[in-house]
């Protein structure tokens, strides 16, 4: 028997490679040490099922060769045209090992995408190939439903310059059981120390390791770190292995040969004895052990003093070997096919393989194993075509292997298909017959056709048959049965044919197609016939061809009329044509060219108003092909280039009436017409126009006079005028009772009072009054009432102005104009007289007119101051008033102006008031002094009231003048008075002797320096009562109305300041009228003053101005009633 082997430490630089890898003698069978699981034949990849597999590479990897330690790549290409994400790729090494898991050092994956072509690049490096990497490849793409695989294979030549390659079969030391030949044996142990896990039971089941469990415990403790042995100069190897019935060697060097050394087995002593033999060479100690057995397989440890050294021992079970090999086997589709060998032993562990992949014996697989003492057996029922295959058999001492062709028998077409024309929507019809019962597909143009509700294929026994109920234009093609499994096709064509036909359903109504003019038309028509028909165009006589701005452009499945840059005269019918061999048919489309309207003729202003005017047009000449829809209007003032829209919603009428222009300025305006394309260029502009307005009404007409024949009239001017100013006013009347108006003016009238002559006496006729401007005529003026022609005597009555019923003050030299008021009919007679005598006309001017009097003084003198009385006369009525005019002037300067006394720096003066006041009150007066030396006067009083005064702060040793002016309301005096005397203010040391007075005395009983006067008030606005008073101690003021005190009157305001009292009426009414008296009190005793306060409310102009109302009174009111209306609104 073979002596066991241990490990060398050089064999650690050629270890050998991992137990699935063989030699090539040995089929290549097994997995590859890095990645190489095993080699499959191309014809054992197992095919995918032709329906669920479609074309998705546009270039496929490529067998090819390469040297050992030499690179090669392998590249597959898919377009991603119709993909919305990366495809899945996948390669293999024969049947199953996906090669994803291996990469690495010696094998790398790698993938790029290409975006403008859309094309998915998947590559496979090879580096420093192998021998074991040859063999039979495959790459797998898939994306959803759609799958493609591709197989090619790798050639691994060994290179001359390449270094010996390792003997795989001396790595593994074990003989080679076809040959029978004894060979080195393999050392388990190292196989196993060095293994994956995962090939353990592989391991064992070739070495026949029965006791795996218990050998991988000890391999665990084996790789514990050994510590360094200070008995043993050489201890035990780490593991021995025996075969069964054979013989082990233990030695072991002492470093002290006279230690005692004892050996164990499992922790048991062992003894001498024919089994165990002991042997001392020198410092070495060996142990034998004779006729292994399996219950020697176990631990072992020898001890030296205090120290141990351990090993394990495996022993195996001799090799079965394969008596009796597998052969080679032809058979059917089918057929029953049945490999057998036999072994050495009985029932005996073998395995089988198909290309290298092991085959179970389990219930659901389709290969049977069949063990009968030595022989065994793999069984296949029914063979199939993917059978085909190189099957092998191993045992733990050697394997068997042998091909296995499954071939189809032949097979002959009984009834072959047959080509076929139908028409659209009949039924296609194909059916064939073949010698053999089995399945097939279908294909047209190449594609597999899978059953539908609209396809229905059926296989009964050796017939099938393919039936489209109603043929579609797609249906046509060539159709091809592919039997399964057989390399043959039975091909026929269908040829469907369809008459042509147009199919417009696209377009509107007669089959009318609008173009916007200037744009591109391109129609496309789809057309349907089979065979394609011939499309013709026309337009009248003339056939369109392909080219031109007009042409005709035509497609498998449509015809195309294209017009480029379409023209109104484009527009009309054009006639398209369809033939094929099924038929004709024609149509005639109708090409309609639009375009934006032409601009509207200039429009005209027919109507002007305040800041509106009336507009209208026509409509355009042309409507551009398409209905009008609206207008757009614009302005601008006709000094500027500026254009204005007016409207932003389309206009459908022709008129239009532009609003807020400013009056008096010329406009024009324009139009744009619009329709469905767009908008029209602008029209010219119409005539340039200035809004104006006709004035408002005129105001307060009334009856001015009335006589047997005639009736005199009078207004005011409208309230408003506007730009255009105001021309002048027509009068026009009728007689009561008809509706005919009569012009009394032919000819317009500037002034604001006409009389109507030859009228009928006692007839009664209505008054209206326009105002006329270059607008028109304004809206009319009726007078309210019909009016009576007959004169009728009117009391007469004087409508004095309320500043002349006060003294009327004028200064010399000033002009006096004074107008009085009154009424009174018929031929009212006036009269003046001055201080009772008439009036001298040549320095007092007087001028008489019907309703009032003037009295003129041109330059006023003194010698006009006095009451002038006027008198009206109607018939033996008449009326009187008194008008007080005052003419006054500057006062002369005062009498005698004497020094009375000097004292200190104090000066006293007395003086007599002037003898000429100037015809008004003395006021005050102006003291002056001046230094003697210098004789420049300076102001020390103003405004002085007494005739004696007291000069203070004068300047000690200084002698001055005095003088003094005397004032009035027309001012100071034109002279001074001077004293004649001057006055010396005397230096210090002179005793000066105050002079005694006697306290003056300033107690005054009430006196009103300014009476209350008679007022007049409008109803709804403020007046006021004023007066001053005087009286010391200061009085106490009562306000009374009709002698009744007012109290607690809210009504009523009461003010006091300096002597001036104000009462306050709040919006009077004539309720508030009466008479008002101021009553001041004091110690000394009481003054009165009262007044009459007249209350008019409601009144018109005329009327407050004939009630007497002074002017700017009425004036006032009318703006404040104006102001509440315009507020009100």
């Amino acid at each position: 028997m073979p002596e066991p082997t241990k490990k060398d430490e050089t064999e650690t630089e050629n270890a050998p490679p991992p137990p699935e890898q063989k030699t090539p003698q040995e089929g290549g069978t097994e997995k590859g040490k890095v990645w190489s699981i095993g080699d499959g034949a191309p014809e054992e990849t197992e095919k995918r099922d032709d329906s669920q597999r479609s074309t998705l590479f546009i270039e496929k990897p490529q067998s090819g060769s390469v040297s050992v330690g030499g690179n090669i790549t392998f590249i597959a290409k898919v377009e991603a045209k119709d993909l919305l994400r990366k495809p899945n790729v996948k390669w293999f090494k024969g049947k199953w090992m996906d090669l994803a898991s291996k990469a690495g050092k010696h094998l790398q994956l790698k993938e790029s995408f290409e975006r403008h072509t859309k094309i998915h690049t998947f590559e496979m490096h090879i580096i420093q190939a192998k021998e074991n990497y040859a063999g039979n490849y495959r790459c797998e793409v898939s994306y959803k439903d759609k799958f493609d695989s591709c197989s090619f294979d790798l050639e691994v030549t060994e290179s001359s310059q390449a270094a010996p390659s390792i003997d795989i079969r001396s790595a593994f030391k074990r003989r080679e059981v076809k040959q029978q030949e004894e060979e080195p044996e393999v050392d388990v142990w190292e196989l196993l120390k060095n293994a994956n896990p995962s090939e353990y039971e592989k391991i064992a089941f070739q070495y026949g390791i029965t006791d795996l469990r218990g050998m991988l415990k000890r391999l665990k403790r084996m790789r514990r770190e050994v510590k360094k042995s200070a008995a043993f100069a050489k201890g035990l190897d780490p593991a021995y292995q025996v075969d069964k019935g054979g013989k082990v060697r233990f030695m072991v060097e002492l470093a002290d040969p006279t230690v005692e050394l004892k050996w164990y087995k499992n922790g048991q002593e062992i003894r001498p004895s024919a089994k165990y033999i002991f042997e001392h060479k020198g410092n070495q100690r060996i142990l034998f052990i004779n006729n292994c057995t399996m219950t020697d397989d176990a631990r072992y440890y020898v001890t030296a003093g205090d120290e141990k050294c351990s090993t394990e021992l495996f022993v195996r079970d001799p090799p079965i070997l394969v008596t009796k090999g597998l052969e080679d086997t032809n058979t059917y589709v089918g057929e029953r096919v049945e490999l057998s060998c036999e072994v050495s032993e009985d029932d005996a562990n073998v395995k089988w393989f198909k290309n290298g992949v092991e085959l179970t014996n389990e219930p659901k697989s389709r290969y049977r194993i069949k063990v009968e003492g030595k022989k065994h057996t793999l069984i296949i029922e029914e063979a199939a075509k993917n059978d085909s295959a190189t099957y092998s058999v191993m045992t733990t001492g050697g394997q068997s292997e042998a091909k296995l062709s499954v071939d189809l028998r032949p097979l002959k077409i009984s009834l072959a298909l047959e080509d076929q024309t139908v028409r659209l929507g009949q039924e296609i019809h194909l059916k064939c017959e073949i010698s053999e019962n089995v399945e097939g597909k279908w294909y047209k143009n190449g594609q597999l056709v899978e059953a539908s509700d609209r396809v229905k294929l059926y296989h009964k026994g050796r017939i099938h048959r393919f039936i489209i109920a109603s043929a579609a234009v797609d249906d046509e093609g060539e159709y091809m049965f592919v039997p399964d499994a057989y390399n043959i096709n039975i091909p026929c064509k269908v040829h469907v044919v369809d008459p042509p036909k147009l199919h417009l359903d696209g377009l509107g109504e007669d089959n009318t197609v609008t173009v916007v003019a200037g744009s591109k038309l391109r129609l496309e028509i789809p057309i349907t016939g089979e065979p394609t028909p011939k499309v013709m165009w026309s337009r009248g006589d003339k056939w369109l061809t392909d080219s031109g701005r007009i042409r005709a452009e035509t497609y498998p499945d449509s015809s195309c009329l294209v017009i480029d840059a379409a023209e109104r005269e484009d527009s009309g019918p054009f006639r398209i044509t369809l033939k094929n061999e099924a038929g004709e048919d024609t149509a005639l489309i109708n090409i309609k060219v639009v375009d934006v309207p032409d601009p509207p003729q200039a429009p005209n202003v027919t109507e002007v108003g305040e800041d509106w005017c009336v507009m209208t047009w026509e409509p355009p000449a042309n409507d551009g092909g398409s209905p009008i829809l609206g207008y757009f209007i614009e302005r601008k003032k006709k000094q500027s280039s500026r254009w204005m829209r007016l409207n932003f919603e389309l206009c459908k009428e022709t008129t239009f009436e532009p609003k807020k222009m400013i009056e008096g300025v010329a406009y024009e305006v324009r139009v744009f017409a619009v329709n469905a394309i767009g908008i029209s260029k602008p029209s010219m502009p119409s005539k340039s126009f200035v809004p104006l307005a006709v004035t408002s009404p005129p105001t307060l007409l009334a009856v001015d006079g009335v006589t047997d024949t005639s009736v005199t009239m009078k207004w005011r001017p409208p309230d408003h005028i506007g730009a255009a100013g105001l021309d002048g006013y027509v009068v026009e009347y009728c007689f009561e009772g008809t509706d005919e108006w009569i012009v009394a003016n032919p000819e317009l009238t500037d002034k604001t009072k006409f009389t109507i002559n030859g009228l009928p006496t006692g007839s009664k006729i209505l008054v209206r009054v326009k105002a006329v401007n270059a607008a028109g005529e304004s809206e009319p003026r009726y007078h309210p009432q019909p009016i009576l022609v007959k004169e009728v005597v009117e009391p007469p009555k004087i409508r004095l102005p309320r500043h002349l019923k006060q003294t009327y003050t004028r200064r010399v030299g000033e002009t006096v104009n004074l107008v009085i008021p009154f009424q009174g009919r018929p031929r009212a007679k006036v009269s003046w007289q001055k201080n009772g005598s008439p009036i001298d006309k040549n320095q007092i001017n007087i001028r008489n007119t019907e309703n009032d009097t003037i009295i003129f003084i041109r330059k006023a003198e003194r010698s006009h101051s006095g009451e002038y009385d006027m008198k009206v006369e109607v018939e033996n009525l008449e009326d009187k008033a008194t008008i007080d005019i005052q003419i006054v002037d500057r006062p002369g300067p005062p009498e005698i102006v004497t020094i009375e006394d000097v004292w200190g720096e104090n000066v006293n003066l007395s003086w007599k008031p002037p003898k000429d006041d100037g015809n008004a009150a003395i006021t005050g007066y102006t003291i002056q002094k001046a230094d003697k030396k210098s004789m420049e006067w300076f102001t020390v009083m103003e405004h002085y009231h007494r005739t004696s005064a007291t000069i203070n702060e004068l300047v000690i040793g200084n002698e001055y003048y005095f003088r003094i002016f005397a004032e009035n309301m027309c001012g100071l005096s034109e002279d001074a008075t001077m004293t004649k005397e001057s006055a010396l203010i005397a230096k210090d040391g002179k005793v000066y002797k105050y002079p005694v007075y006697d306290d003056f005395d300033f107690s005054e009983r009430p006196l009103f320096t300014q009476p209350l006067i008679n007022t007049y008030a409008v109803a709804g606005y403020n007046a006021t009562l004023n007066c001053s008073v005087r009286g010391n101690p200061k009085p106490k003021i009562t306000w009374l109305k009709n002698k009744v005190i007012i109290m607690n009157d809210p009504r009523y305001r009461m003010f006091s300041n300096q002597g001036v009292c104000t009462l306050e009426i709040r919006k009077p009414s004539p309720y508030d009228g009466g008479t008002y008296t101021c009553r001041a009190v004091n110690e000394l005793g009481e003054a009165e003053v009262d007044c009459k306060l007249e209350v008019k409310g409601g009144l018109s102009f005329f009327r407050l101005l004939m009630d007497g109302v002074p002017p700017h009174i009425i004036d006032s009111y009318m703006r404040e009633v104006q102001a509440d209306k315009t507020e009100g609104k």
